[in-house]
């Protein structure tokens, strides 16, 4: 195994088969093995978790504290990770500070869609708009919520009474029936269009 892999120069570096992998060293190799080891913790955490919620709430029967239970352990287990893969890989504040603020810059301009997206979203559940199980319209989509994620909303369309048989898109089903079909809407759509909510 030494043949294959060692650490040569001053810096350590790591060399696979004589080939020296450009910016691993020992240092930056034990930083990956450990976040590889704590990314696996945390998703076994989080499942652990889930299912004990699902255990102690399945007899209740109440659908919409089990969404809300998995959306706080899903918020948990992202912000646990995130803030255990900082403290794994930066050791200096100022680096993490200068780190930070280039990647947030370029993230902003290149996600912005899901920036809002997610933003929709915590207006969503902040605003109570609407919830899981409620009849809404959504960018122009008519029907019962049947998920809320972070970026997109899931509607089980139904179809249109003959008063409104006009508005887009078409609807095949001439009532208030479902038409098979499940929509997802991007939880954005809230800044841009009115939402409906017939509960």
């Amino acid at each position: 195994m030494d043949s294959f892999i060692r650490l040569v120069g001053p810096n350590r570096a790591v060399e696979v088969f004589g080939v020296v992998l450009v910016g691993v060293n020992a240092e930056n190799g034990k930083k990956l093995l450990f976040t590889l080891v704590f990314i696996l913790v945390v998703y076994l955490l989080q499942r652990l978790v889930r299912r004990l919620a699902a255990a102690m709430l399945r007899d209740r029967g109440d659908e919409r504290l089990f969404f809300w239970a998995r959306q706080g352990i899903q918020l948990g287990a992202a912000l646990l990770a995130v803030v255990g893969l900082l403290s794994i890989w930066f050791d200096d504040p100022t680096r993490l500070a200068t780190g930070l603020g280039l990647m947030s810059a370029g993230l902003a301009f290149a996600l912005q869609k899901v920036i809002t997206a997610i933003a929709g979203y915590f207006i969503i559940l902040r605003g109570r708009t609407f919830n899981v199980g409620e009849r809404i319209r959504m960018g122009g989509v008519r029907g019962d919520v049947i998920a809320l994620g972070f970026t997109q909303t899931t509607i089980m369309e139904m179809g249109q009474p003959p008063p409104v048989q006009g508005d887009e898109p078409a609807i095949w089903v001439k009532s208030r029936q479902y038409t098979g079909r499940v929509v997802t809407v991007s939880n954005a759509t809230i800044f841009d269009e009115p939402v409906y909510n017939y509960t």
